[in-house]
């Protein structure tokens, strides 16, 4: 695949399945995480719907997720899906793999960073885990996604 972005999904886009049907030309490159860097779960489309995700710089903290090579026609649907649920395009982050690499990387984030507490919903929250333990992420990862599924909205 020439003329390529690295795309990091730490969302429900992480869902292979979801992903495909978004942008069925993204290919997994491997794993990685976005270092000083938290999950929050900051804002919901609509009341009682569930909270969704997105990052925040902040020592101390790791976010992993899935590494793909996207064209520029697939970075534009997952642009759009992102948009749907308010998050926008940022190109702001470096992911590290496994190696230790650093990676420029395109990502997607809300505009509110609060400290805000909700609850992202149970559904949701599957479609993370779903690709989570698709692409092997690290088990102690998966378990705290798993924790936000214990007290969903």
């Amino acid at each position: 695949m020439s003329d390529t972005t690295l795309y990091f999904s730490y969302t429900a886009l992480m869902s292979p399945y979801r992903l495909r049907d978004v942008a069925p030309g993204a290919e997994f490159q491997f794993i990685a995480h976005l270092p000083e860097t938290k999950l929050i779960f900051p804002f919901e489309l609509e009341v009682g719907a569930g909270a969704l995700p997105s990052v925040r710089p902040e020592p101390g903290n790791t976010v992993w997720g899935a590494m793909f090579a996207v064209s520029d026609q697939d970075l534009e649907a997952i642009s759009a899906a992102e948009l749907e649920e308010l998050r926008s395009i940022t190109y702001d982050f470096k992911a590290v793999d496994r190696e230790g690499k650093r990676h420029s990387v395109v990502t997607h984030i809300h505009a509110d960073t609060s400290d805000r507490v909700a609850h992202p919903s149970k559904k949701y929250m599957g479609q993370i885990v779903l690709g989570a333990r698709h692409w092997k992420l690290p088990t102690g990862w998966i378990a705290g996604l798993e924790e936000h599924m214990d007290n969903p909205a």
